[in-house]
């Protein structure tokens, strides 16, 4: 069983900047493609935010936070993180780290996907003030 926790969440002005960091995605970060998505109060779907592979080499964003998030991963420490500059209010939602079996080669379209990933993380709140 994979445990995922996620922390760093919080309350920022808008222009502001957080980073989330999801820790342990089983033994070997390097096994793992990991994704960050998040739900907007009152909806219910997830929508996926970033996602980076197993290996590090390829990364997914979603188009409403390209040039202002960055997904990175350090193997050694277990953790991956999602820096998040130039916060908007509309950027706030519970963010959930969430992890797949890396052993097959990625897509935008299968790190986009919710119902592709395994493991989950209980959810951190960010919330970003106008």
């Amino acid at each position: 069983q994979v445990q995922l926790v996620e922390s760093g969440g919080g309350l920022v002005q808008a222009g502001g900047s957080l980073r989330l960091s999801c820790a342990g995605p089983g033994r070997t970060t390097g096994s793992y493609d990991t994704g960050w998505f998040r739900q907007a109060p009152g909806k219910e779907r997830l929508e996926f935010v970033a996602g980076i592979s197993a290996n590090g080499v390829s990364r997914y964003y979603a188009d409403s936070v390209k040039g202002r998030f960055t997904i990175s991963k350090d193997n050694a420490k277990n953790t991956v993180f999602l820096q998040m500059n130039s916060l908007k209010p509309e950027d706030t939602a519970v963010y959930y780290c969430a992890a797949k079996d890396g052993m097959y080669p990625t897509t935008a379209q299968t790190m986009g996907a919710a119902r592709r990933y395994d493991y989950w993380g209980q959810g951190t709140q960010v919330t970003v003030s106008s």
